[in-house]
């Protein structure tokens, strides 16, 4: 019978029966079920993951049907942990969970794009100069032509090219910029390599084969913390995420794990299990604070001072009242608590803390002849002077007594954490107070600002014959909190309900968290400490580190964890996750993403120092370094702009510099042939003539500003750039919407370095190249947009910090439409370079500078004192008193060749990091086998690197991380400088080779490599510090111990030789900018944070429909509602925030869960979806950054000083944010500038 007479109701067969009449056959249409069965039908399945920067770094299953990608779901195959411990699978979230949509949405970038004006130029040109080069030169020499495309970037106007005609331009452009300016106009920006470290090598490796700058991004993210380099010497390294299980206590301080860790946040739930108390501190009512035992609510910006009132509580109970023999011998061992240090006299007859102490101070150096300045001294139980193995000067000069043994000059010994009971004498010692700065915006209490605390000294007979009182850095530290010892201190606290600093009363005053909670909790933390030896934890978010101040923030946590015992302490230590910093093979992947294996040393320069100078934020600049100075400073050697602290750090070689010389570093070298000298000879000659000067010191003259910039795996535009609004007046020279003004010639701090132009120029990049997948906010702001292989398309590599994995990106399907992978791309562009760039550039020696680099001997460069060669106080020694100069020749017609194969550099001068070396000839001949070699040309012979697959092999075999070989021999090469046996670490693994195709096959767990401070155990969970501890290596600091005390010349000048609560500066972004018209609705000033948001990974995912559904779909705003009801607002009012950076407007969120007196915008927000016009500035409103700008400190400015010294990534000047103010009032008119903007459009196309 026919389907259609079966769906009669009258003409239906009788079922058989069964099961005793129960069941019943039937026939009724099933063809419904086909649609099921065809939706999750598949062809394979792919391993693959998410490039973002999220940490999450979460191995997914990808469908593919039909060729191509339907949808993806996590995979749960990672390798088993041991038993006493929860598996890390499933790891994912739904923001990952939608990423196939992107795929094949109306947002997907599909073809090569221009903007229309800068083509119908480009081929116009072409037209009358055969030579790109010359054609590219009609243009940059044209104002008029110039001005016709940079002034409508950001308003459309794009229309589809192709990838010959693009390199093509591209390569011209870089040619032309490096021929006339320099290799270091060329400068190329994208961040966080571990999240797709073979789509970041591709960029690198192209501009440091030209000599281009390779610009920073974890310190231009404020990601990275500054106290992590200052106190340990490392950039970060923090525990895994399944070691949480590990702790018996856990604070989660402003990271709010639930939303931000979303798939390492089942450890945090399941130690709850075992009994594990968690708290929370964050200002507002976050998802952490739900998941918690007990929530902290101090006022934002305060977390130092609570952090300094339960040091003060953890001090006086576990170390002065009830001393845990634990903790004493954990600081005695660990940390630089038993080092010496200097006092200095003042004139009221108290002292102030100086440097401390070294054996070159005391006669004949204690008998230490190899660095004696770098060498720390202490007094042991026997009161005696000894110099502990550890010191930084035992790393350089000489083998095996760079360890943590307690032995000094050859003999066991026993450090003395006090003076006390040895003292010679009672003395004053004077300390900073900040904590009485008023703001109208924060608590201050008022004490006077240099407190006078009585210490015991002793008093030493230095080598010159002079007499010094000294005091232990544990001494400083107890005094610095203000515990009474019995001294006869008035300054000092006798019990906790006394309001001074640094007691819980006091913090009370300041943070508003109540001070029994303050004692409460400072008191489980380190019984807990106490009892288990160190387990307990604090897990650290990124809202404590945006702040100005945010190293006071840290050093506050960081002090509470090294004074109980709990770095390098399994299950305990500090937990800081902000950025997918951790490239684990990273001394594998170092030589192909830089190069080094044809060129060294690579260009690379901080960000943050970068944009402020060359979007001219600096101009705008209202803070001054005088009022950030320590009140015991002398303010007259310390004059000027911030601007000049970092003019003068790049010229005394602390930080880099881009572009660094005021000429073509590719010129200097026939000048130097004609005077007889080499390269550097002649730059230090015409350097301290006059004759030559640094780039910085003049930006504005028309030549010492970037030229062309690559931006890739990044939306700096719509996402991290601070100031947004004066990119796009300076870099972009486009309309912006700032509503300050610039300092006039006679307002504010002029610059003392930096040559003052009136007019400062607009519009300085000739070419912005963004590589992407879809249309971001940078994108609409470039002049040329390369599409990108998205995440499905392409194979890479891929590690994070929250496990010990590694496993790949891989291309489940081809790339969709035109788009090319990140590797083949720069591949394309090198390979247009390289026949462009013939009969202009040939085989060229550019001169480079380069600054005094941690893990270095440079970082020995500067022991004592403050010197300026430009000022006379000594002479230019490059690589002592100035950068580095290196002669460094390169061969521009070989990029391709050398861009698509190993070079022999790895063969002459091996590999390595972190200050030791290995030989890697066996890991050569072994790529050679397996990527193939060069069969001719200038690279003939060299491993092959032609695919993103060779690249990632050359990193897997090179890295000790994914070779057990390598591993070994790097173990072996810091035992020679340690004096200690290590390679018992990694001998068990020695046979074995992680290759691409076993990680596609399954996330593969790394060895234990010298270059981290943790171990890839399957008996203990990967936690840093660990080797420090248990294998007695030391941390790379002044001390080679965990340093408390930061002695440096400068950070004594601004107070924070020890931590203090510092509240957040005022940036003068309300109180000084433009008189903006009222609108008939009330403003109020609020402090105006970014956090983290739910429904996107910085601005990935934000414009996803998905996550749109599930959001509110558009950029939005948090406001207390007490806030609200004053300011009249309603939830989902519109409203516009604004102040003398720029405006924004967005959809308010009114609830309870935020305190009054700060808004939070969830961050990178993309301007591209659902953004009205603004009231304030006539413009489509902005990005989160639009009411930011960058305001550096110049104690982040220090180099050439043992851990205080540069390194990419590692130390500089951050990108913080979060003292900020805006003002914020509802919106009268909601204006979408329809109109106005379909007009702004056509005119682009012009």
């Amino acid at each position: 019978m026919s389907k259609l007479l079966d769906r009669f109701r009258y003409f239906k067969q009788k079922g058989e029966t069964f099961a005793d009449g129960h069941g019943q056959v039937m026939h009724s249409n099933r063809d419904w079920e086909d649609s099921y069965r065809q939706r999750w039908q598949f062809d394979k399945i792919v391993r693959s993951t998410h490039g973002v920067n999220c940490t999450g770094s979460c191995s997914w299953k990808i469908y593919v049907k039909n060729g191509l990608v339907t949808w993806e779901i996590q995979q749960t195959d990672y390798p088993r942990t041991r038993p006493d411990l929860p598996n890390h699978e499933p790891r994912g979230c739904p923001r990952g969970a939608s990423y196939s949509w992107y795929l094949y949405s109306a947002n997907r970038l599909k073809y090569p794009l221009i903007r229309k004006r800068l083509i119908e130029l480009w081929r116009e040109a072409l037209k009358q100069h055969s030579d790109p080069v010359l054609a590219w030169a009609s243009i940059m020499n044209d104002p008029q032509k110039c001005l016709s495309y940079k002034q409508v970037r950001g308003r459309g106007g794009f229309i589809r090219s192709n990838w010959q005609e693009l390199n093509q331009l591209i390569a011209a452009a870089n040619v032309w910029t490096i021929k006339t300016y320099g290799p270091d106009r060329v400068a190329g920006f994208s961040p966080i390599p571990a999240m797709s470290m073979i789509s970041y090598a591709a960029g690198t490796r192209y501009l440091s084969l030209l000599g281009g700058t390779c610009l920073s991004f974890y310190d231009w993210y404020c990601d990275l913390p500054p106290a992590s380099p200052m106190t340990w010497g490392e950039q970060t390294d923090v525990p895994e995420s399944a070691d949480w299980y590990n702790s018996s206590y856990i604070i989660a301080w402003g990271s709010n794990v639930p939303q931000t860790r979303t798939p390492d946040a089942h450890f945090f739930t399941e130690v709850r299990y075992k009994g594990t108390k968690t708290i929370a501190i964050t200002p507002d009512y976050s998802e952490v604070a739900k998941l918690c035992d007990q929530w902290l609510a101090p006022k934002q910006g305060t977390d130092s001072a609570l952090a300094m009132a339960m040091g003060h509580v953890i001090l006086k109970e576990f170390h002065l009242d009830n001393p845990s023999d634990y903790f004493i011998n954990y600081c005695r061992r660990y940390s630089d608590m038993p080092m010496l240090v200097m006092l200095e006299p003042r004139d009221d007859g108290s002292y102030v803390p100086g440097r401390m102490v070294r054996a070159s101070d005391l006669v004949d150096g204690l008998g230490e002849s190899n660095n004696p300045q770098w060498k720390t001294v202490a007094v042991n139980t026997a009161g005696e002077l000894v110099v502990p193995n550890g010191s930084i000067g035992f790393r350089w000069g000489e083998k095996g007594k760079w360890n943590l043994e307690s032995i000094a000059a050859g003999t066991e010994t026993e450090l003395s954490l006090t003076l006390l009971g040895q003292h010679d004498a009672v003395a004053g010692v004077a300390f900073p107070y900040f904590g009485g700065i008023e703001n109208p915006h924060f608590r201050s209490v008022k004490h006077d600002p240099v407190l006078v605390r009585q210490l015991p000294v002793k008093n030493l007979t230095l080598a010159d014959g002079t007499v010094c009182p000294v005091v232990s850095v544990y001494d400083l530290v107890l005094a610095n909190y203000g515990l009474d010892r019995g001294l006869e201190d008035e300054n000092s606290a006798k019990d906790y309900a006394e309001i001074k600093p640094y007691t819980p009363a006091w913090g009370e005053q300041i943070t508003g968290v109540p001070r029994q909670y303050i004692e409460t909790i400072a008191r489980e933390f380190a019984d807990t400490a106490h009892k288990t030896h160190g387990r307990s934890m604090i897990i650290l978010g990124a809202g404590v580190n945006h702040w100005y101040h945010m190293d006071m923030n840290y050093r506050g946590m960081i002090n509470m964890l090294i004074f109980c015992g709990c770095v390098g302490q399994s299950g305990g230590g500090w937990a800081h996750y902000v950025g997918q910093e951790k490239l684990r093979p990273q001394t594998g992947w170092l030589p192909l993403a830089f190069a080094l294996d044809w060129n060294r040393p690579p260009r690379q320069m901080n960000s943050t120092s970068f944009f402020y100078n060359h979007s001219s934020q600096w101009r705008y600049e209202k803070v001054t370094a005088q009022e950030l100075l320590s009140p015991l400073a002398d303010a007259s050697k310390y004059s000027g702009h911030l601007i000049d602290f970092n003019v003068r750090a790049e010229r005394m070689g602390w930080l880099p510099s881009a572009p660094q010389l005021g000429r073509n570093p590719l010129s200097l070298k026939a000048e130097a042939d004609k005077a007889g000298l080499s390269p550097a000879e002649f730059t230090v000659q015409a350097l301290k003539s006059g004759e030559l000067r640094m780039a910085c010191e003049q930006p504005d003259n028309g030549s010492n500003h970037p030229r062309n910039l690559f931006v890739w795996r990044s939306n700096l535009l719509g996402s991290s750039g601070k100031g947004h609004e004066y990119m796009q007046k300076y870099l972009l020279g486009t309309k912006s919407g700032i509503q300050g003004e610039e300092l006039g010639p006679t307002e504010g701090i002029q610059p003392e370095e930096v040559e003052w132009q009136t007019a400062a120029i607009e519009g300085k990049l000739d070419l912005l190249v963004t590589l992407d997948f879809r249309m971001s906010s940078t994108c609409l702001f470039s002049d040329i947009v390369l599409p990108t292989a998205t995440w499905y398309e392409k194979d890479d590599m891929n590690t994070s910090d929250m496990h010990p994995f590694i496993h790949p990106l891989s291309a489940a399907v081809d790339p969709a439409w035109e788009s090319r992978s990140d590797w083949e791309i720069y591949k394309g562009i090198a390979k247009a370079f390289s026949q462009v760039c013939i009969g202009h550039l040939g085989k060229e020696t550019d001169v480079v500078l380069q600054p005094l680099l941690h893990d270095s001997p440079a970082e020995l460069s500067q022991p004592c004192e403050v010197l300026d060669w430009r000022k006379g106080e000594c002479d230019l020694i490059p690589g002592k008193t100035a950068p580095n100069i290196v002669a460094v020749e390169r061969d521009y017609p070989a990029t391709y060749e050398r861009f698509t194969s190993l070079g022999p550099l790895m063969d002459k001068l091996g590999n390595g990091g972190k200050g030791i070396s290995w030989n890697t000839q066996d890991e050569i001949d072994f790529l050679g086998k397996l990527n193939y070699t060069k069969r001719d040309g200038p690279a003939q012979g060299r491993p092959l690197i032609d695919t993103a697959i060779d690249a990632s092999e050359v990193i897997l075999a090179l890295a000790p991380e994914t070779n057990g070989h390598v591993a070994v021999k790097a173990w072996q090469a810091l035992g020679e400088i340690t004096g200690r046996e290590h390679t018992h670490l990694a001998l068990h693994k020695e046979d074995e080779k992680i290759r691409f195709r076993d990680i596609q096959a399954q996330p593969r767990k790394i060895i234990s490599s010298p270059t981290w401070s943790g171990l890839e155990s399957d008996h203990v969970s990967y936690n840093a510090g660990y080797t420090n501890v248990h294998e007695l290596i030391p941390w790379r600091t002044l001390s080679g111990r965990q340093q408390l005390y930061q002695d440096h010349p400068w950070m004594r000048a601004f107070g924070e030789s020890l931590v203090a609560y510092r509240p957040p500066i005022d940036t003068r972004s309300v109180s000084e900018m433009r008189q903006i018209p009222p609108n008939g609705f009330p403003e109020k000033a609020l402090n105006f944070l970014t956090p983290h948001q739910k429904w996107g990974i910085h601005s990935t995912y934000s414009e996803n429909l998905l996550m749109l559904t599930l959001s509110r779909g558009g950029p939005i705003v948090w406001i207390s509602e007490t806030d609200a009801r004053e300011l009249t607002i309603v939830d989902n009012d519109w409203v516009e925030v604004f102040n003398a950076n720029g405006a924004l407007t967005a959809r308010a969120v009114v609830s309870q869960r935020v305190p009054p007196g700060m808004t939070m915008m969830y961050h990178a927000q993309e301007r591209i979806m659902n953004i009205p016009g603004s009231e304030v500035t006539g413009m489509r409103g902005g990005i989160h950054n639009s009411v930011t700008r960058v305001c550096p400190k110049p104690t982040h400015m220090i180099g050439g000083y043992a851990q205080l010294a540069w390194g990419f990534n590692y130390y500089g000047t951050v990108g913080s944010n979060r003292d900020e103010f805006i003002m914020i009032r509802k919106m009268k008119n909601v204006n979408w500038l329809d109109d106005e903007g379909r007009d702004q459009v056509q005119e682009a196309k012009k």
